[in-house]
């Protein structure tokens, strides 16, 4: 497997556990331990899930977690206005976030890859509206962040 697709595969993982997190409140080291040992790379009802680059994993959930504050900022900030982060699904929550916290603390992964890796990870859970809205708010995103 290529370093793209394990790097796609723990972005999609990323999602589904900080989603997870935001249901079930489960601590950062206990969301990310039960990840390792059931999720990445394992097969649960017969889907097999894609070896994810741990480290990669790792520090998606952890740093959104650590500074979500922050990061809910910089969305709501880019809202329409009369919307706040909370009008927004939980699944659309973890993905701006996770794509979020890549352009702000990730200067190692280009812009382009953060923004179409998240559309990517969109279209497993919307149509092509949504895709359209990440697309659109994770570019708003970066050039405030990288300029």
């Amino acid at each position: 497997m290529s370093r793209s697709q394990s790097r796609s595969a723990a972005r999609l993982a990323a999602v589904q556990a900080l989603y997870q997190q935001e249901m079930e409140g489960t601590p950062t080291a206990q969301l990310i331990h039960e990840f390792h040992e059931h999720r990445l790379g394992a097969t649960i009802e017969d889907v097999t899930y894609a070896e994810a680059e741990v480290l990669f994993f790792d520090d998606i959930v952890a740093g959104v977690l650590a500074r979500r504050e922050e990061i809910d900022g910089k969305i709501g900030d880019k809202l329409s206005e009369g919307w706040t982060i909370e009008r927004l699904d939980r699944p659309m929550r973890a993905i701006l976030r996770a794509g979020t916290y890549e352009l702000v603390a990730r200067p190692d992964v280009p812009r382009a890859s953060v923004i179409s890796e998240y559309v990517d990870v969109a279209d497993a859970f919307y149509d092509k509206k949504e895709k359209g809205f990440v697309n659109g708010l994770l570019d708003a995103i970066a050039k405030d962040v990288r300029g």
